[in-house]
């Protein structure tokens, strides 16, 4: 069931939602999350079992604010509270040293936690909700919200309460805060180390990072050696963000000499529903009327904004194959570029 997320009653329908364990569909700048208290173990295990998750695969829990943290975080490095300070709240997770005893489902059993504060005016009046009490045992505090994309796990990510719906079913609340701005996941900058490292791309680039908190932030495989360990995080696996249909990424001229061999057989197939979608910033000379065409913002914060919904509208036309033109390999457009990356990946070599 879909609620407008800015109605009063629709936050106080969510907030009880929450606090009986059940399961909740939230809007964030990013993507819409799917929500449950990131203390309790049994709500937690309802996630897992819902997108079909690992249960050792860790959660990103929501905050109302920088005083949250320490509920959660057993330290938090001078280099994590200057980020905090620069982007919360905002498209931003760190990975903190997680205190003992606290949401340790939440964080896939490990000693480190990722969290994040969100923007999006639901998403904090939600939160806020969340903190209030009238004192009594039935409405206890809820201190965080864990809510991974709102999808069936390693599939495209959630950019509207549509998406939610058609993914996870009728049956799951869910507040509509219409389609999200940012439209990729959050940053993610692991804080448990001597130095920060940078774990997933973003709306928040490494450059704006490093200038927040004054130093270098590293790419993973600048510090972290092969064999050494590090914090699970959540969609850093090689394959993830994956439409059903195949995804193959491609220089511009190679995708227009794929289309000038394939122009005649594409033309001839147009009695049926398309087999191939084109997805790309380059203005290509299509003679083929059989081929989905998607353009490609060239503006890589506008192709973030768009980026998902494009795919699941193109796995909805029933294509079998979607060609994307390789993101420029530019700062700005590193979040993109990881996300089509993941979603182009072999899913049995990840």
């Amino acid at each position: 069931m879909i609620l407008d997320g800015h109605a009063e009653q629709s936050i106080t329908a969510g907030v009880q939602c929450i606090r009986s364990g059940e399961l909740l569909g939230l809007p964030t700048e990013t993507v819409y999350g799917l929500g449950a208290d990131a203390d309790n173990a049994d709500a937690i295990s309802r996630i897992f079992v819902a997108k079909g998750r690992p249960a050792d695969h860790p959660l990103i829990v929501h905050v109302l604010d920088a005083a949250s943290v320490t509920h959660f975080a057993a330290t938090v490095p001078d280099f994590a509270d200057r980020l905090i300070k620069a982007f919360w709240p905002g498209p931003l997770t760190l990975i903190l040293p997680r205190r003992q005893g606290v949401a340790a489902a939440a964080a896939g059993g490990q000693d480190s936690i990722g969290l994040r504060c969100p923007s999006h005016p639901v998403a904090q009046a939600l939160l806020k909700a969340c903190r209030q009490t009238d004192g009594s045992a039935a409405q206890s505090l809820v201190w965080g919200i864990a809510a991974p994309s709102a999808n069936q796990f390693g599939r495209v990510s959630p950019t509207t309460a549509q998406h939610v719906q058609s993914e996870l079913g009728d049956d799951l609340l869910i507040l509509d805060g219409g389609p999200c701005a940012v439209g990729i996941e959050s940053t993610i900058i692991d804080c448990t180390r001597s130095v920060p490292v940078l774990l997933r791309p973003g709306a928040v680039t490494r450059e704006q990072a490093q200038t927040a908190c004054g130093q270098k932030v590293f790419l993973r495989n600048e510090w972290i050696a092969a064999e050494a360990t590090e914090p699970r995080a959540s969609g850093t696996l090689a394959s993830h963000y994956a439409p059903h249909a195949k995804v193959r990424l491609m220089e511009a001229g190679e995708m227009q000499i794929a289309i000038d061999l394939l122009g005649e057989g594409l033309q001839a197939a147009s009695g049926v529903a398309p087999a191939i979608a084109v997805y790309s910033r380059t203005d290509l000379k299509i003679r083929a009327r059989h081929l989905l065409i998607r353009r490609m913002p060239q503006d890589a914060a506008q192709t973030a904004q768009q980026l998902f919904a494009v795919l699941r509208e193109l796995d909805q036309q029933g294509v079998k194959l979607i060609w994307i033109e390789t993101p420029p390999d530019s700062p700005q457009w590193d979040a993109v570029r990881d996300r089509v990356q993941r979603a182009a990946a072999d899913p049995v070599n990840s």
